[in-house]
């Protein structure tokens, strides 16, 4: 183990973050939760500023860093939708974008071949969005109670952005394949 290995021991860490969390906001213990959330945040931020300041990349540490962020993510809209302080059908739509993504991903390295994904300015928004919608709704019933206008109109805003970034990228990847396909009959 080296300082090398430090950022996937912190996006690892992030992943242990995930059942604790889960379980504060299902025990409607929020305050614990949005700081373990923090927790997780500044995690995120320090395994990515020491991984580009150090050039401490890594194939697994490109997995796992967004595989930390999307469990914390899709859990705690689990928890939120199970709690019914978000809509289920939010829940079902951030987790069938996920899920689109991830099996075009699959399909794509076995059919077509390995490939180097980065994420698009429409799914850091949406991912920002989504982040901020779960902030707000854990810090409303922890913390203090906001407008429900700010809730529901951030509620929408995730729904289109989850929409739009997922058929973006199912745009973007059958794309690439019907041309990496076109390149193999030549």
């Amino acid at each position: 183990m080296t300082l090398r290995d430090l950022p996937n021991l912190i996006s690892l860490g992030r992943v242990c973050l995930v059942l604790p969390v889960v379980v504060l906001l299902v025990t409607e213990r929020y305050g614990a939760a949005l700081a373990l959330f923090a927790v997780a945040g500044v995690s995120d931020f320090l395994d990515g500023f020491l991984a580009k300041r150090f050039g401490w990349t890594s194939r697994l540490g490109a997995i796992l860093d967004p595989l930390a962020d999307k469990a914390l993510l899709v859990s705690m809209y689990l928890a939120l939708g199970w709690l019914g302080l978000i809509p289920a059908w939010l829940v079902l739509a951030v987790i069938a974008r996920d899920m689109v993504i991830v099996s075009g991903a699959v399909a794509y390295h076995f059919k077509i071949g390995r490939f180097e994904t980065a994420p698009t300015v429409l799914s850091k928004v949406n991912t920002f969005v989504q982040i901020l919608l779960a902030l707000l709704v854990v810090f409303a019933q922890g913390v203090m109670p906001l407008p429900a206008f700010w809730i529901t109109a951030l509620t929408w805003i995730v729904l289109a952005t989850t929409v739009a970034s997922g058929a973006s990228y199912v745009w973007t990847w059958s794309w690439r394949a019907w041309n990496a396909g076109r390149r193999k009959l030549k």
